[in-house]
């Protein structure tokens, strides 16, 4: 089971950008999907989160101008990004909180490789 993210580039500001993550291999089930990015000598940070049910949480970064979305199969997670901004420069990484069996306790971080998103100033 693993997760590929797409989607990044070099984009103008002012711009939007649509992150694809989808997983591949079958899972018992998903608590959430995240979006995490980290810049340049800074800590990764949340961007936004979204539950199956569809339950969303924003960091204020990004708050208003960006929209996560799970498809109904619960395998793929989307991140758009509107008027970009040169501080939204980053690698993104897709996280999905899983269950790989029935029985399974707690649920697994599962992380993709990460996608660079560049914003020029």
């Amino acid at each position: 089971v693993r997760l590929v993210e797409s989607g990044g580039g070099f984009v103008p500001p002012g711009t939007a950008l649509t992150l694809s993550c989808t997983r591949s291999g079958s899972v018992f089930d998903v608590k959430r999907m995240n979006w995490y990015r980290q810049s340049p000598g800074k800590e990764r940070e949340l961007v936004a989160s979204v539950t199956p049910a569809g339950n969303t949480n924003y960091a204020d970064s990004v708050k208003g101008r960006s929209d996560i979305s799970m498809d109904n199969a619960k395998t793929a997670v989307y991140l758009q990004l509107n008027r970009l901004k040169p501080d939204d420069t980053a690698v993104y990484y897709c996280m999905q909180e899983i269950q790989y069996y029935r029985g399974n306790s707690d649920y697994a971080e599962l992380w993709g490789q990460g996608t660079l998103v560049t914003v020029p100033s």
